[in-house]
């Protein structure tokens, strides 16, 4: 998401400096913590039970970079989505193992599966409940508003018409608004969308130009128009419009011509993401209005500490910017802690180094 300017002869990086700050770094919440990145760079800075901030730097390289057709638009907006999921993936890993909960005791009921059936057992159970996950999540999301708005046209004698398309995207939202409703009762996801909140206000601080202290990030919005959440809203709508076009004839007719559709889908609603995320009139403003609604329920205001943790992600992220940032090692491990070194001088342990401590945990 970097936006790179090349350097001319007499010339700046960049004509206007808060302009290209926009777009330059994004990030995610993650479990107690906030993983933040900017072009082929990311770190995760975690609160750990002593409440030090760990915090770990990782490289990312896009297949984007290696092929010019898939930087195209479109394109790399299809291509942008699949990275993403893989990235998350591996994030919410680092996170998981740091916090211990790969290391969680058994219940009784998966020792018992265990040593009934074998470990290779619980890999089975695992894949048959993904599977089911899914499952269930298209027959929800996808199938069951085409089946509840058919019915609908035929009580009406069919004369929905185009608004079928209308009524089936509306459930369809409703069902996702209702989904994070629920979940945002959870103890865990509460706190989880309170960094995501301060995710968001970093990063309006950042783009701002103005200095990252706590105090600065308090006073920002918490709803950006380059979110995740604002992503989902534009897919959905823009899959209304799309879905005008296909036929009512044969749900299952409906269903396996949508799936194909939902590549360009995706594509487009990146592209209108980046640019809502770089402009602001009243096109971008009427179209991103759903999404940043949505993050009211998605992001939370956030406490002084997840700030913090926010705070460390985006100078640890951006240390060519930040030079006077202090972490200092941890003998044995791949990450370090957020300050300076106890028993240590000024000089002792900067960023700045370049050492083995400093490489990805994660390649």
């Amino acid at each position: 998401m970097a936006n790179n300017t090349k350097k001319t002869a007499g010339q700046n990086a960049c004509d206007d400096p808060l302009a290209c700050r926009r777009g330059k770094i994004g990030g995610e919440a993650v479990l107690e913590g906030i993983m933040m990145k900017a072009g082929g760079k990311y770190s995760i800075a975690l609160r750990q039970q002593d409440k030090k901030i760990r915090i770990s730097d990782h490289t990312y390289t896009t297949v984007r970079d290696k092929h010019k057709l898939l930087r195209l638009p479109i394109i790399r907006g299809i291509i942008n989505m699949v990275e993403s999921f893989i990235l998350s993936y591996k994030v919410l890993g680092v996170s998981a193992d740091a916090l211990g909960l790969e290391d969680e005791e058994p219940t009784k009921f998966e020792k018992w599966l265990e040593k009934t059936f074998g470990k290779s057992i619980m890999d089975f159970v695992m894949v048959i409940a993904a599977v089911l996950g899914v499952a269930l999540g298209f027959g929800l999301f996808f199938y069951l508003p085409m089946l509840a708005t058919k019915g609908l046209d035929a009580l009406t004698g069919g004369n929905l018409g185009w608004f079928k398309n209308v009524i089936e995207g509306c459930m369809r939202i409703g069902i996702f608004v209702l989904y994070v409703w629920a979940v945002s009762f959870m103890g865990d996801i509460r706190r989880t969308f309170q960094y995501h909140g301060a995710e968001h206000k970093t990063i309006f601080c950042y783009e701002q130009g103005l200095e990252l202290t706590v105090e600065n990030v308090r006073a920002q919005k918490r709803f950006h128009p380059r979110c995740g959440t604002s992503f989902i809203f534009v897919v959905l709508i823009v899959s209304i419009i799309f879905a005008s076009f296909i036929t009512w004839d044969t749900l299952w007719m409906r269903l396996l011509i949508k799936l194909p559709m939902l590549p360009l889908i995706v594509g487009l609603s990146f592209e209108f993401i980046m640019y809502a995320g770089k402009h602001d009139n009243l096109f971008t403003k009427i179209l991103s209005a759903p999404g940043l609604w949505m993050q009211r329920m998605t992001t939370k205001e956030p406490d002084d500490d997840q700030i913090e943790i926010a705070i460390a992600a985006v100078k640890y992220t951006l240390r060519d910017e930040y030079p006077d940032f202090e972490t200092y090692a941890v003998p044995g491990e791949s990450y370090r802690i957020v300050g300076q070194k106890p028993e240590e001088t000024e000089e002792s342990d900067k960023t700045t180094e370049t050492d083995a401590d400093t490489a990805s945990a994660i390649q």
